[in-house]
């Protein structure tokens, strides 16, 4: 059987649908060259860029929390393509951000967490620009920072950290925790340092600098800070720590020494002679850790590293969370993981579990999964009780003592399980596909609720992390090479034709499905499997709008006018013109007569 080709990136494929992806590159190229971007308006506010915000919104997950004024979504899906744009631009024009509903979820530690959830509208205006700020900051950002970028993950993070401490002998930590990072962001600075990776329009400016002090509803216009809850948000709070990211790299790594040399052991020796701290930097969003090798620079770069952030940044660092740490004495806490040095074959090597609050937040989650079970042991309860152990494992399992852990779990919760399962516990059952996949190898005993088995809390194996490919960019051919192999399924002339001529009274929710279906359907259609073009083309709706139907991506199925007449026909000499129209086709007939039922018409015979 043939190698199945990777998946596209959904981001990258919606680039490519809304033609926007030659923009971002050149966005790209030009800022790692130095330019200045003085007209970006002109491409925060193309059609292209606007319907590509559209999409990426629809696809999350959160697109139907609601604002200050209750609109979801839905709403903006409602309005035509045309509609959608001109709604955008007008509001850029002289752009007034709306209130931002304040919510407040809990923290691990028991405090509060508030997080700012702007209206609908106001969310798609910050994922149009935040389409045009990603490549240019991503051509300026430092290497090591792994929260909130394209491609990075926390486990990029932590295989950093631990490649740091096994392979380069970097075993003093220090651990630097600042107070309330994103309430406490300058805005003045923010804008400062904005300008000073190339972005100087000075209109976007303005509407940045709106949003930063969009009014938070029963608070009030903020003086500081950026809310957690914006799109734009993450991109912006890592703009302010890059220069902190750069201004550690430049202590040893980035340092360019006076003295000339030639390839990097002689770089080495001249860096050496400057007396210069040995210091790495690993930051996933405002949590970071600097690797050092002895305890003197430690020290050094703990106070030097208080002393900028207070100057620079005019943010403070928590002294009672802040400290150094040996790793061979102790543990060190790294988003979710505690990290030590265990002696192995004469060296020293990295051990890692999950912390003691990560323990308790996991046990605590399958519990709550497990009692939803006992309340209704449905099957899609136990679904999801699957599905959250599963996404706890595949987290935590870059962790080397991390089957220690959740059998630790599976002991504490054990009781539980058994009691609330009691009278639905069967001995056989449904092995699901995934649980085939990720568990077919363990030998424990199996748990079927609803004929369906519960995935093992402690079927759980270590997987090592993997270290972040430096060569993966979403903003060159080459780096998108990397992430996926190109598909080559669909004619992009005619994908192209289609984005620019929409239905013009149709919703915008239709218009962008009809894009998406037309690349599942690989640009035939459903039925008769003819090339789809501009002109030859019908969005017909499974379930007639009369009936109940929407615009949904589920609900909808592009076809040839020929066949959408058949679909539709009544008549029995109508249904045999088409029908020999179509004599040349092989016609899916067993989908063909299910469509007619859905519209209402009685079925065709077989030809």
């Amino acid at each position: 059987m043939a190698a199945r080709k990777p998946k596209k990136k959904q981001s990258i494929r919606n680039n490519e649908y809304y033609n926007t992806q030659i923009c971002f590159d050149q966005l790209y190229q030009d800022s790692l060259q130095g330019k200045r971007f003085t007209q970006l308006m002109d491409i925060i506010t193309s059609e292209e860029n606007i319907m590509l915000a559209y999409r990426s919104i629809k696809k999350n997950k959160g697109s139907k929390t609601k604002g200050t004024n209750n609109s979801t979504i839905v709403q903006m899906g409602e309005k035509t393509p045309n509609e959608l744009i001109l709604y955008v631009r007008k509001r850029l024009q002289n752009f007034h951000p709306h209130a931002v509903r304040r919510v407040e979820i809990p923290k691990p530690d028991g405090r509060l967490r508030p997080l700012g959830i702007p209206t609908i509208e106001d969310r798609i205006i910050q994922q149009c620009i935040k389409q045009v700020l990603e490549p240019i900051c991503e051509a300026k950002f430092y290497k090591h920072s792994y929260g909130f970028r394209p491609n990075r993950s926390a486990h990029h993070a932590i295989a950093r950290a631990m490649f740091l401490a096994n392979q380069s002998d970097f075993h003093f930590v220090v651990d630097v925790d600042i107070k309330g990072f994103f309430d406490n962001v300058n805005h003045g600075k923010l804008l400062k340092q904005l300008w000073a990776l190339g972005i100087q329009d000075r209109q976007l400016l303005r509407v940045l600098s709106r949003m930063l002090k969009a009014p938070i509803a029963g608070t009030g216009i903020p003086e500081k800070g950026v809310p957690q809850g914006g799109i734009l948000s993450p991109l912006l709070a890592n703009v302010v720590l890059n220069e902190l990211d750069w201004w550690i790299s430049n202590q040893w790594e980035t340092f360019q020494p006076h003295k000339q040399y030639r390839g990097p052991s002689e770089r080495y020796r001249a860096l050496r002679a400057t007396g210069l701290k040995k210091v790495f930097i690993v930051r996933y969003a405002d949590d970071f850790k600097l690797f050092c090798k002895t305890r003197s620079e430690a020290e050094r770069i703990y106070i030097a590293t208080q002393k900028w952030l207070m100057e620079r940044l005019n943010l403070e660092i928590s002294p009672e969370k802040s400290k150094i740490v040996n790793l061979k004495k102790r543990w060190s806490d790294f988003l979710g993981f505690k990290l030590k040095l265990r002696p192995k074959s004469g060296k020293w090597v990295v051990k890692s579990q999950m912390t003691e609050k990560a323990f308790l937040k996991c046990k605590d989650t399958i519990r709550t999964a497990i009692r939803r079970i006992g309340r209704n042991p449905s099957t899609p309860n136990v679904m999801q009780f699957n599905a959250t152990v599963l996404g706890l494992h595949n987290y935590y399992k870059v962790a080397t003592y991390v089957y220690t852990d959740f059998d630790r779990i599976a002991f504490d919760v054990r009781k539980s399980l058994l009691c609330r399962t009691k009278r639905y516990r069967s001995e056989t059952g449904l092995k699901s596909q995934a649980f085939q996949q990720f568990y077919g190898d363990f030998h424990g005993k199996i748990f079927y609720v609803a004929k369906l088995a519960l995935f093992p809390i402690n079927g759980v194996k270590t997987k090592p992390p993997l270290c972040f490919s430096q060569d993966i960019c979403d903003y060159t051919k080459a780096g998108r090479a990397k992430i996926h192999a190109l598909q080559n399924a669909v004619n992009p002339r005619a994908l192209r034709q289609l984005m620019e001529n929409p239905l013009q009274r149709a919703s915008t929710e239709l218009n962008d499905n009809r894009i998406s279906m037309f690349v599942a359907q690989h640009g035939k259609c459903a039925i008769s499997k003819e090339p789809l073009a501009l002109g030859n083309i019908i969005v017909h709706h499974i379930t007639p709008k009369q009936a109940g139907g929407g615009d949904d991506y589920a609900n909808l199925i592009l076809v040839t006018p020929d066949v959408h007449q058949l679909i539709h026909a009544t008549e029995e000499e109508t249904i045999r013109k088409y029908l020999n129209k179509l004599e040349s086709c092989k016609l899916n007939m067993v989908r063909l007569n299910k469509l007619r039922e859905l519209a209402g018409n009685c079925k065709i015979a077989n030809r």
